[in-house]
């Protein structure tokens, strides 16, 4: 089996599951058809004629205006209990001091000397709770869906109809200052703008202090109508620094002030809208749906007098988000969007204090029922667009609407003698609008079946035939090349077949469905070929070898994911799950005698072990393995997010920045013991590459290991010092340290690809020395008279030109002078596989690590050490006595699966949207990205899913390291140094082990077991997404649908793309480095030959 055929054999099953993943979320995530259809004034929003009072005013359209002008103060994240006083919310108990605690004290103060002038509400808002989102609920007053959440990162314009397209047809002066997501959102929409860069985190100020000088001056000017100030201090700081923070206090007094100001300078014919887009949770994120993110404050003021003289709510009235746009249409006498879904704050159209109940019910009949109108039209237009609607519940709320309207209308005719229905009137369009709102929620989360099940079949397709393909593999001589042609081929007619036949019905081409048709095209060939060519001469047991102790654990985890209480509680579930595995193989290693048995490996590591063959350790070494593999484990829970459902949880203090520290001594001693972990892990690799003698090569890879490595680990530390005290340095300092926080994390980036290149470029990392060698009569090549002319000759040669290396070293170093030629001696070639991987994943591993917080680094520094005790746990016990087949069992795969889950875990994260590390987008581009979407997701996405990619391109070490514990093991005992004759008779005694080297003595079985092991963990990663859908497919009705199934799902779908390309890209370097070995051995033959 060639090397290609491996890649591509593998690259296919991934497409496979690629497919089935993008199948399946196109039917389970959908999107909200987007109409383009827009109000006007020109046409009503129903029949009849406008309400009275409407027609000949100057700017009234469907309505006569109330306002003139708006100043809309935006304050991101601003959550409702931040605009309360600071008051113990329970009867009894002692006063809270929390930071943010009656920080906004002049709302308090308007609300209780000006009660009929102000109001204070709390805002519901619609997840997810991400601002792009956020910013087009209060414009369009439509709701997103759960997978607009995705595009955060890549704002569109908004194509509906909306707030800021009315003001500008109909002459409004639009002046907007700061977020620049407005910039993408409303291209050309405001007749003057200052935009300032939003997305990093870490600045609390800029935007802030950049709307603060121009937001007075404006103001004063009087040229605006609508005057928008989108405030982002509040937001970043609970990102940075939580919201139990001294500078979330500083924050909000800020905005304190701010609000003071406008108050003062308001006039009659203005409203000022203080809002939040959303609100935070304990640890300031933000993106999903806990009453904390979903509440945020809205606040009401103007000179004149907005409500009637009926006394203010105790308790602040909760209104949708969505419900702001309407009433701000028709209070500046605009048409409402088209597509609002919201419904009018009647007691804004009431009339001032002095107002009469019946003028003010009528005023309040007359918004409800434009309002109305505008909604039904929408419903009416939509369903026509598309099916999404339900058609009973659509046919019930406009049978509500037309008895509703022929009431209103009854009642303009006779207003004196319909008196009494007017408040039925009111109700009944409350009940049309709020129904429609709730149908539209339920309507727009239908899901397309036939979708779903279909990605499922193919997610459970794709899942089998790694099972049979993994067994398939080590049998000599199956085709795997010939046989991947098959499917490639019947994949490529099958597009043809589908693209054809949309092209001569005439509908658009779905890429989605294109991917499907392409792998399910493929799949049934391969099968049915394999199948009767091989499967169908093996008994079926065999071909589904799993052990009970695997199968009973994996069948544990899958069924976790359809609870949503475990998947909650994943994180203290995969250490237990994990620790128990552990257990287990240490239970059955003290009953059997052996490190690993033959028992608990059902299919032979080595082939045919030999019962006689003794363990290379002993029990006392295995139980130190397992109790190191506990008390990592066990350690690396310490770092821990609890999830928002488990309120009595507390959150790892560790997980947060040293910049948001507040003692100068804590943070000093953490930055030392940050420093100290990354000195040890630096140090670990190295001792490491200098135990099996690497390190000593003179090959670039190496120098750059003794000298890159410590540079990149000065740099990280540097970057580190600056990050955790760039509040705190100097103001003549501060344009030093900000240029060192872009500078220092790009030189790391760039040393970690530099060596990544040097190793790719020479990845044989070998110490090669001259010397004399042994007589002629000692050939290197005894089956051949000249060089390998063929690739099979070649490999048959390289472990005897080993074993020629080592003898020749050996006799040097027993000061003997054999005469002949001048031979080489190479040392290290038994571990040049590992050496290479172990390389690449500590180039790798440290700009992961900068993308994370500091204290982040113990993590890693306990994530090397774990993985170190699980491969020498699994593979100390394993004897090497036979060239092939080999193969990696299933406890092997399963528990390095389960340490990167535990791993992600550890490292700060959980399977919901607030739990994203924002912050890392933003190191090394403290200012942002500009325009670029695709770096910063980039860098979010390293940083989320590290776990994932550091173990797939570690899995082939799963292979490898049995081998390189070779020299571990008992060694044949050497001969005393005056007996050379004897040596010489017998001198396979004194072999030393040839480790890695053996791998080459047949290399059919070398590329069959890298082949078996990238389908066994793709296996067992595929198994866990497939359980997801089922999860979500069975349970789309559940109430925690969207909370937990919905992201658990999209968490893991990118959690195995991730882990796939990262599998291939570990494979693709073990075959580098043995394409390259090969090349090395070939020019040495020649030589030897000159």
């Amino acid at each position: 089996m060639q090397k290609i055929s491996v890649l591509l054999f593998l690259a296919w099953v991934c497409f496979l599951f690629y497919a089935g993943i993008a199948l399946f979320t196109s039917g389970f995530l959908l999107t909200r058809l987007e109409l383009t259809n827009h109000s006007t004034c020109q046409e009503p929003p129903g029949p009849g004629s406008l309400p009275w009072g409407s027609q000949g005013e100057p700017r009234a359209c469907w309505m006569a205006s109330r306002f003139s002008r708006v100043v809309l103060v935006l304050i991101d994240a601003l959550r409702f209990d931040f605009a309360q006083p600071q008051h113990s919310h329970m009867p009894g108990e002692p006063p809270v001091s929390l930071p943010f605690l009656g920080k906004l004290g002049s709302l308090q103060r308007i609300l209780e000397t000006q009660p009929h002038h102000a109001r204070l509400y709390r805002s519901q808002v619609d997840p997810p709770t991400t601002t792009m989102q956020r910013l087009k609920a209060l414009t369009t007053g439509s709701l997103p869906t759960f997978i607009d959440a995705g595009s955060n990162f890549a704002t569109h314009a908004i194509v509906e109809d909306n707030l800021i397209k009315q003001l500008t047809s109909a002459g409004r002066r639009v002046v907007f200052m700061g977020d620049d997501t407005w910039k993408d959102l409303f291209p050309g929409a405001f007749s003057q703008a200052f935009f300032f860069p939003s997305f990093n985190v870490r600045d609390l100020h800029t935007v802030d202090n950049g709307i603060l000088e121009h937001l007075y001056p404006t103001m004063d000017s009087g040229e605006w109508d609508v005057l928008i100030a989108h405030f982002l201090g509040v937001d970043h700081c609970g990102h940075k620094h939580g919201p139990n923070h001294p500078e979330m206090a500083k924050k909000l007094s800020q905005m304190d002030q701010v609000i003071q100001g406008l108050v003062e300078r308001v006039e009659n014919d203005t409203l000022l809208v203080v809002a939040g887009d959303h609100g935070m949770t304990m640890n300031g994120d933000h993106g999903g749906d806990s009453e904390l993110e979903v509440s945020a404050a809205l606040f009401l003021y103007s000179p004149t007098a907005l409500f009637p003289s009926s006394a203010p709510p105790e308790e602040p009235e909760v209104i949708p988000q969505v419900s702001l746009v309407p009433t701000l249409a028709l209070l500046l006498g605009l048409p409402i969007p088209f597509g609002n879904i919201g419904e009018v704050m009647a007691e804004l159209f009431s009339g001032g204090e002095d107002s009469q109940p019946h003028s003010s019910a009528l005023a309040q009949a007359t918004a409800l029922h434009l309002n109305a109108q505008q909604v039904s039209r929408f419903l009416h237009t939509y369903s026509a667009a598309t099916q999404d609607l339900q058609a009973k519940e659509l046919h019930q709320l406009q049978n509500l609407f037309s008895k509703a309207s022929a009431d209103y209308q009854w009642f303009l005719q006779s207003p004196r003698e319909a008196e009494a229905t007017l408040w039925t009137v009111i109700a009944e369009l409350q009940q049309f609008l709020r129904g429609a709102r709730a149908m539209c929620i339920e309507s727009w989360a239908r899901f397309s079946l036939v979708r779903m099940v279909g990605g499922a079949a193919l997610l459970a397709a794709a899942c089998f035939l790694c099972l049979l393909a993994s067994q398939w593999a080590t049998s000599p001589g199956f085709p795997f090349r010939p046989l991947l042609l098959i499917p490639v081929a019947w994949g490529l007619a099958g597009v043809i077949v589908y693209a054809g036949l949309l092209a001569t019905i005439g509908l658009k081409l779905d890429p989605v469905l294109l991917g499907a048709v392409a792998a399910m095209s493929s799949f049934p060939p391969f099968l049915w070929k394999a199948w009767v060519g091989w499967g169908s001469k093996r008994p079926l047991a065999t071909l589904l070898p799993f052990p009970g102790s695997v199968l009973l654990l994996l069948l544990f985890r899958l069924a976790a994911f359809f609870s949503d209480s475990f998947v909650v509680a994943e994180a203290r579930a995969t250490p237990f799950l994990l620790g128990s595995f552990i257990l287990l193989l240490l239970a059955q290693l003290h009953w059997e005698g052996q490190l690993l048995p033959p028992k608990l490996l059902t299919v032979p590591r080595l082939g045919s072990s030999s019962s006689a063959c003794l363990p290379r350790h002993s029990g006392a070494y295995a139980l130190r393995l397992g109790v190191g593999l506990l008390l990592c484990t066990r350690l690396a829970g310490l770092f821990h997010r609890c999830p928002e459902e488990t309120p009595a949880c507390h959150s790892s203090p560790w997980l947060s920045p040293l910049a948001s520290m507040v003692g100068g001594r804590a943070k000093n001693l953490w930055y030392g013991a940050c420093v100290g972990a990354l000195v040890a892990l630096l140090a670990a690799v190295r001792l490491w590459l200098r135990r099996y003698g690497n390190l000593k090569s003179p090959e670039p890879p190496m120098l750059f290991v003794r000298w890159g490595l410590p540079l990149m680990a000065l740099g990280t530390a540097a970057y580190w010092a600056l990050a955790s005290g760039a509040d705190e340095a100097p103001p003549r300092l501060r344009a030093l340290v900000a240029g060192a926080s872009v500078v220092l994390p790009r030189a790391v980036a760039g040393l970690a690809v530099s060596g990544v290149v040097l190793l790719l470029w020479k990845p044989v990392t070998v110490l090669v020395k001259a010397g004399t060698g042994a007589p002629r009569t000692r050939t290197v090549l005894t089956p051949f008279s000249g060089p390998p002319t063929t690739q099979a000759d070649l490999n048959y040669v390289v472990p005897q030109i080993y074993r020629h290396m080592q003898e020749e070293f050996r006799g040097r170093l027993e000061k003997t002078k054999p005469e002949g030629p001048l031979t080489v001696a190479a040392y290290q070639l038994g571990s040049v596989y590992s050496a290479a991987m172990v390389t690449a994943l500590t180039l790798l591993a440290f700009p992961l690590l900068l993308l994370h917080a500091e204290r982040i680094s113990l993590v890693f520094l306990l994530l090397f050490l774990q993985s170190f005790l699980l491969l020498h746990l699994l593979a100390a016990g394993i004897p090497i006595t036979t060239p092939g087949p080999f193969t990696v069992p299933w406890q092997a795969v399963l528990a390095w699966a389960l340490m990167a889950t535990q791993t992600f875990y550890s490292t700060g994260h959980q399977p919901v949207f607030p739990a994203i590390h924002w912050h890392a987008a933003f190191v090394g581009f403290p200012e942002g990205h500009g325009s670029s979407t695709w770096l910063p997701a980039l860098l979010v996405g390293a940083n989320t899913f590290a776990s994932h990619l550091l173990f797939a391109v570690g899995c082939p070490l799963l292979l490898l390291w049995p081998f390189l514990c070779e020299s571990q093991g008992q060694r044949k005992r050497r001969q005393p140094p005056g007996n050379e004759a004897e040596a010489r008779v017998r001198p396979e005694e004194e072999e030393e082990p040839l480790m890695e080297m053996r791998l080459r003595d047949a290399p059919h079985h070398f590329n069959a077991a890298l082949l078996q092991l990238g389908l066994k963990y793709l296996f067992v990663l595929g198994i866990q997404i497939l359980a997801c859908t089922l999860a979500a497919s069975i349970l789309r009705r559940h109430l925690m649908v969207w909370k937990v199934f919905a992201p658990k799902f999209i968490f893991e779908a990118l959690g195995f793309i991730v882990s796939s390309v990262g599998l291939l890209l570990g494979i693709a370097l073990v075959m580098r480095v043995d394409g390259a070995v090969s090349s090395w051995f070939r020019q040495l033959v020649l030589a030897q030959q000159r």
